[in-house]
């Protein structure tokens, strides 16, 4: 699956939880919203004044300014940006644990510190299970 197939397919179950999801698509969606999340953090940084910023660090004279008040368009950006991908988000994953055999709500594993996203990551690279299996057909057939 190429790079903007994943994300038209993404997108296009934004709401759906069963079936399976392949690494290709996972991780070509994962990449989109790194990407995307990496553009509107570097306009929020582009409207800072970054020398203000460093002077006031040293110790020098706080100026008034963008560098003290945050971008408002960007950060608006960033946060429809994070809306408009969360479901997409969760569904993806969801579909990608099937693909691997386990259930959706293995996903609150994530909630136990540095394990938890240690052991979804190991579910997340790990090849997905041949054939098809309880949660649907192979995406790779």
């Amino acid at each position: 699956m190429s790079f903007m197939d994943s994300i038209k397919t993404c997108f296009g179950k934004y709401t759906t939880f069963a079936g399976r999801a392949s690494r290709s698509e996972f991780w070509f969606f994962m990449l989109f919203i790194w990407l995307g999340i990496m553009v509107c953090y570097g306009l929020i940084f582009m409207m800072f004044d970054t020398d203000a910023m460093i002077q006031a660090a040293e110790g020098g004279m706080i100026g008034s300014g963008p560098a003290f008040g945050f971008p408002i368009i960007p950060g608006i950006l960033l946060l429809v940006f994070i809306l408009a991908t969360f479901l997409p988000n969760l569904s993806v994953m969801v579909r990608r644990l099937h693909d691997t055999g386990h259930s959706g709500w293995w996903y609150w594993v994530a909630l136990i510190p540095l394990i938890g996203g240690i052991i979804l990551l190991v579910f997340f690279v790990s090849k997905g299970t041949d054939g098809d299996n309880d949660f649907g057909d192979d995406p790779l057939a």
